[in-house]
């Protein structure tokens, strides 16, 4: 509202008074003087016709004349009660609306804010919902993605590839952006940052706000994307392209889940059974995710061979949702497999690593060069002790000849000596690097594929630990960059928090569907991964147009 209008208000609404209240007082000057004026015109007409000779005749005039002055009584006392209780109506309806104005025009009454408890349920829920809506967008978007790969990129310009692709990918990016903010703002929130109670509710404002602003960003490109992938071109279009896409997907991700299921068995049988905790069942959800495919892709082709490409859209979607959700599960098997192998070659040279650098802090603790100028005395001598006692378990459990958890004990090293560590050996951070990146990677599957029952204090904690494990915008010459052993560390933590909060999450969702006979052809396993969104497949948007293929029954 510009300045002009504000001053305008107030002088607009006093002209408005002042002409009713002069409405009024007109009106009451006539009434006054239709009242006065018949008594006038009646004493003159006495005085005129008043003679002596003429006495009958001037009562009988004056008669007359007052039963005439007592009718015209009557409209003068209504003309003025008329004015009056229009004035009055109108300047109590004038108060009425200054009143409930909330514009500078007007004296402003405080708007009844939503409590803070009720804008903090709404925080959560969207970013939940924001968060939903980004991997939703980006796991279609790589199956549009998919269609200009191999040979068909051959026969598209990169210009072309480049105006069709990028601009999704950029309304992607921007609502990611903004979704890392509002978790960003979500965990300081949660951890007491900002203090005050009108700052806090802003906070709150601004993370609901980040969240609508992600899911305006693709609401705005859902129709470009539509556009882009034409599925309802039919069989002989971008529907037919797509369908060639996620069955090719689909026959590798079998073939896949097959080596899976054998590198679970050989992890099995050479470590403890705590190292593969993690994926323990990863290979049953994911040929369950592909029995679901199945049966959409079967559906979307038959839809199509009708002429029905709405309905064979929505079976295509719900099959890819499935699709990319069993790929996760493969590939978290596949990648724990690289990370237990890593693990187990760095044990022995972080455990040295560690030696060295508690045997610096003990040197610092004789007084032989002083890196712990923060650190008292006391503490790092009860830090040095830890480490030392971590470091003997750490080598009993490797000479004992059981099975052990390479990653485990990596990161008890890593832990234990995390806190004497001042960079004396370099695989110490190498090490972090590796747990960080496990735990990360694992909770974010778990979170990928269990979308509905999975809620925001995780996904918070996600959130953070990935922005500490993203390597720094600079480092030294020479040298990759790479996130300090702190971060490192605490990015670890808050990734594991983060798994176990989500396993928690589903346990209290629990099953899906009333009753096992319902779950067929995986229906189950797609509910609770979010791939149906109220019983339609989830696509590129945010909440205007997310669930917009709602052609594919549930069933």
């Amino acid at each position: 509202m510009t300045p002009s209008l504000i001053r305008g208000r107030p002088r607009r609404g006093t002209s408005r008074i002042s002409v009713r209240v002069l409405l009024a007082l007109v009106g009451g000057l006539v009434g006054v003087v239709w009242l006065v004026l018949p008594g006038v015109t009646v004493g003159d007409g006495g005085a005129a016709a008043g003679g002596p000779d003429r006495a009958v005749a001037g009562a009988v005039a004056q008669g007359e004349d007052k039963g005439t002055s007592d009718v015209d009584l009557v409209m003068p006392g209504l003309a003025v009660v008329a004015a009056a209780v229009l004035a009055g109506y109108g300047l109590m309806r004038r108060r009425r609306r200054a009143r409930g104005r909330t514009t500078p025009g007007g004296a402003p009454v405080q708007v009844a804010e939503p409590p803070v408890g009720e804008l903090d349920e709404r925080a959560r829920a969207l970013l939940v919902e924001a968060d939903d809506w980004v991997r939703v967008s980006g796991e279609e978007l790589g199956f549009v993605e998919g269609r200009f790969e191999g040979e068909d990129l051959a026969h598209l310009e990169a210009v072309e590839y480049g105006e069709v692709i990028e601009p999704l990918a950029r309304a992607l990016s921007d609502a990611a952006g903004e979704l890392t903010v509002a978790f960003r703002m979500r965990w300081q929130y949660e951890g007491g940052v900002p203090k005050e109670g009108a700052a806090r509710r802003h906070a709150l404002a601004g993370i609901v706000g980040r969240c609508q602003e992600a899911g305006r960003l693709l609401d705005a490109q859902a129709a470009a994307f539509d556009q882009v992938r034409g599925l309802e071109q039919g069989l002989g279009g971008g529907l037919g392209q797509a369908l060639v896409v996620a069955e090719g997907r689909f026959r590798a991700l079998a073939g896949r889940t097959g080596g899976a299921g054998a590198t679970l068995r050989g992890l099995g049988e050479r470590y403890a059974p705590s190292a593969t905790a993690a994926v323990a069942g990863h290979v049953e959800q994911a040929k369950d995710r592909l029995v679901f495919a199945t049966t959409r892709l079967n559906h979307a082709r038959q839809s199509a061979d009708l002429g029905d490409n709405e309905r064979a859209a929505g079976h295509l979607r719900a099959a890819e949702g499935a699709i990319a959700q069993a790929a996760i599960f493969v590939e978290a098997v596949e990648r724990l497999a690289g990370d237990l192998a890593t693990a187990s070659a760095l044990v022995p040279t972080a455990l040295t690593g560690g030696e060295v650098e508690i045997a610096g802090a003990r040197e610092s603790l004789a007084g032989v060069g002083d890196p712990y100028v923060d650190v008292p005395p006391g503490e790092l001598r009860a830090r040095v002790a830890h480490a030392d006692l971590a470091l003997a378990g750490v080598r009993e459990e490797l000479t004992s000849g059981r099975p052990y958890d390479p990653l485990d004990l990596l990161r008890r090293i890593v832990r234990a000596v995390g806190p004497v560590a001042v960079g004396r050996a370099g695989v110490i951070p190498a090490a972090a690097l590796v747990c960080a990146r496990g735990a990360v990677g694992g909770a974010d599957d778990v979170v990928a594929t269990h979308r509905a029952a999975v809620g925001s204090e995780a996904r918070t904690r996600l959130a953070e630990a990935r922005r500490l494990l993203a390597p720094p915008v600079s480092a030294p010459a020479g040298r990759a960059p790479r996130p300090e052993l702190a971060d490192l560390l605490a990015a670890d933590a808050l990734a594991q928090q983060a798994h176990d909060l989500a396993e928690q999450d589903i346990r209290v969702h629990g099953h899906p569907v009333d009753s096992p006979a319902e779950d067929v052809n995986g229906l189950a396993g797609a509910l609770l991964g979010g791939v149906l969104a109220g019983g339609s497949p989830a696509g590129f948007g945010g909440p205007r147009t997310r669930g917009r293929r709602g052609g594919a029954p549930p069933v």
